[in-house]
């Protein structure tokens, strides 16, 4: 089942300052909503994250990729879990980054998210609404988190 989203995130901070956070581990793992742990490897990161999707709580092993680099305009982020009996889930987004002004960064993200196993049954309006408010807090936690209020 696979589902796609897409957001806008002004946040106050230059440019730069926003593409460094996106390729910090200690930021992100901050802002994945659930993330127990994220540790830098060879190939990209590994993550342990806990989700409650309807009565299912699952706690996920998989790993975090950071493919199609241009600093700083923005990548593309993608991860992929296994939560043993519970499913699998397989997500990413397309990251943009655009100056507005020296002092902020629009953040636009069109992100796509494919769960399958126990958790697909849940149905899809649960699973949509999940995911949707997943992406969206991990934007907004973001943006509180680099920006200067």
């Amino acid at each position: 089942m696979a589902l796609d989203m897409v957001g806008e995130e002004r946040i106050t901070a230059p440019i730069e300052k926003v593409w460094e956070a996106l390729n910090d581990p200690e930021v992100l793992k901050e802002c994945i909503p659930g993330c127990q742990s994220l540790v830098k490897t060879d190939d990209g990161l590994a993550a342990t994250v806990v989700l409650k999707v309807g009565p299912i709580k699952a706690t996920f092993d998989g790993t975090v990729t950071l493919s199609n680099l241009n600093p700083p305009n923005g990548y593309t982020i993608s991860g992929e879990g296994k939560g043993g009996i519970a499913g699998f889930a397989k997500g990413g987004a397309d990251v943009s980054l655009t100056a507005d002004g020296p002092d902020a960064t629009i953040l636009k993200y069109t992100a796509r998210a494919d769960v399958g196993g126990k958790i697909a049954q849940l149905g899809n309006r649960l699973i949509d609404s999940t995911s949707k408010k997943l992406a969206g807090q991990f934007f907004s936690t973001f943006g509180e988190k680099v920006g200067v209020a």
